[in-house]
């Protein structure tokens, strides 16, 4: 399999809930012929800097595996132990001593999600829904962690009826005597409403009405753009419109104070040919990437602008033992050996989770950069950086482009992988990006396109940019590398002698 390069980058930005950083996550299932041990699926967790996942239940094997390594974990009470669960407090204490007190703080739960969609797939089972909430909260406060662990269920979108425009959407209200309870409970404890919202299904479903582009994020005149005409809010693609709907369902309840977060959204990159056409690589890239860019760009919805929903891709792996059509195979960023089953193309800065195996980063200047601060972190990189710059010069492989913003990424990729990729050393004061794509041009090769790490680490992260060089500047204007080293060793004779 051909593998693109790609970045994705976890996580900076303000969250509704608690004041948390949103983040971007993953939902791990099991249903595989060969699943990995637990301890391998944690090392694919850390070396893709994943930091936070959903388990479909406790697997003791797998929190312990977890134990120590800071990942925040929601595990799940399963739905088939949900009957026991809430018609039973002592037996819902007995769960959460079992699976939350043994293992915590070791292992960092976060999060107890209490079945899954089951209104819609156990109705039967609904009305004891808001007792196993409020029984399993009882049991983390009697053990004095309900101010660390929020205790929610994951309901499914398609019970939000007239979800377009937004502002028309409300519940199906045969569920309401579960549904307002539920969301009391949800406001009294600081909780947030868990949704799962899939534009492919939605997108499957509207027989054309709804535009693929419009289901995978991509950019759309403004003339296609969605227009609530109630609140005149613009939208641009289906996750949004979703998400809003949520709080405007939930505000036909009289509730308006519970955040969302997003338990499962993806889009799977196999298909039945014949059923399931848009089941691709390609649109499951598009999608999952638009995604945690979106995330993560503080971007919000119409609604609520600038406050992100964190979000679980669903998954980590794809599950070859569901049942059902191809498609529900294939929802998976890796296969069983942790191999990317696609790398996501993303540009962005901060922690990152990438699936990308090969590890293959590079540093960038960042695309709309100051060109003066791009100059300064140029000059920074020659001089302090100890960066050979000398391929930057007139006549040599990378000095065409001859730009600052061209010089500056030879620059900084250098140093990034001087110092072996280190947390920090791709910054510059907020001038460079961390990419997957390969700056290499022509005869200018760029050090990470080997697939090798630098191994000059006696500093990870990048000092204060304040000492200043010419070493860049005369570069530019074309001097010979005998100048470039009489200079550097005047920079280095008084910053450093």
């Amino acid at each position: 399999m051909s593998v693109a390069c790609m970045v994705v980058v976890l996580l900076a930005m303000v969250s509704a809930v608690d004041g948390e950083d949103a983040f971007v996550g993953v939902n791990i299932g099991t249903a595989m012929s060969d699943m990995p041990h637990p301890t391998q699926v944690v090392a694919l967790l850390k070396s893709q800097h994943i930091r936070h996942v959903r388990l479909y239940d406790s697997d003791t094997a797998m929190l312990l595996a977890l134990a120590n390594t800071g990942i925040q974990v929601a595990i799940s009470v399963p739905n088939e132990q949900l009957l026991g669960i809430g018609q039973s407090n002592s037996t819902a204490a007995n769960w959460v001593s079992q699976n939350v007190v043994a293992h915590y703080p070791a292992t960092n739960i976060t999060a107890i999600c209490v079945g899954s969609e089951v209104l819609t797939t156990l109705p039967n089972t609904a009305s004891i829904l808001v007792n196993a909430l409020k029984f399993i909260q009882s049991a983390l406060i009697a053990s004095n962690l309900n101010a660390h662990i929020k205790v929610s269920t994951p309901i499914s979108s398609s019970i939000i009826l007239d979800s377009f425009p937004p502002s028309q959407a409300f519940f199906n209200h045969s569920l309401n005597p579960v549904l307002v309870p539920m969301l009391k409970f949800l406001q009294s404890t600081g909780s947030y409403l868990m949704l799962n919202v899939y534009p492919y299904y939605d997108y499957m479903q509207s027989n054309g009405v709804i535009p693929l582009d419009y289901a995978l994020f991509e950019p759309l005149p403004a003339n296609k753009e969605a227009v609530d005409s109630n609140t005149l809010l613009h939208y641009t693609n289906v996750f949004d419109a979703t998400v809003d709907a949520a709080y405007f369902a939930m505000a036909d309840l009289n509730f308006t104070n519970i955040p969302i977060i997003v338990t499962e959204s993806g889009w799977p990159s196999k298909g039945d040919s014949a059923n399931e056409p848009d089941a691709t690589l390609e649109n499951a890239n598009t999608y999952n990437s638009n995604l945690i860019k979106h995330v993560l760009n503080k971007t919000g919805t119409p609604k609520h602008p600038g406050i992100a929903v964190s979000t679980y891709i669903y998954e980590l792996y794809n599950e070859d033992l569901k049942p059902g059509p191809v498609s529900e195979k294939n929802w998976g960023l890796f296969d069983e050996n942790g191999k990317p089953i696609y790398v996501l193309h993303l540009i962005g800065s901060g922690s990152m989770l990438a699936n990308d195996t090969t590890n293959q980063t590079y540093c960038t200047a960042r695309e709309g950069a100051d060109e003066k601060m791009l100059q300064a972190a140029l000059d920074w990189a020659c001089g302090a950086g100890k960066v050979d710059c000398s391929p930057l010069l007139q006549g040599q492989p990378c000095y065409e482009p001859d730009s600052v913003a061209a010089h500056a990424t030879y620059a900084f990729d250098t140093y990034y992988h001087k110092m072996a990729k280190a947390p920090g050393t791709c910054d510059f004061n907020g001038v460079a990006e961390i990419t997957t794509t390969n700056p290499s041009h022509g005869t200018c090769t760029f050090p990470g396109s080997g697939g090798t790490n630098g191994t000059f680490v006696a500093n990870a992260s990048a000092p204060s940019m304040n000492s200043t060089s010419s070493v860049s500047s005369a570069i530019n204007s074309g001097k010979d590398s005998y100048s470039i080293l009489i200079i550097g060793a005047m920079i280095w004779s008084v910053v450093f002698l």
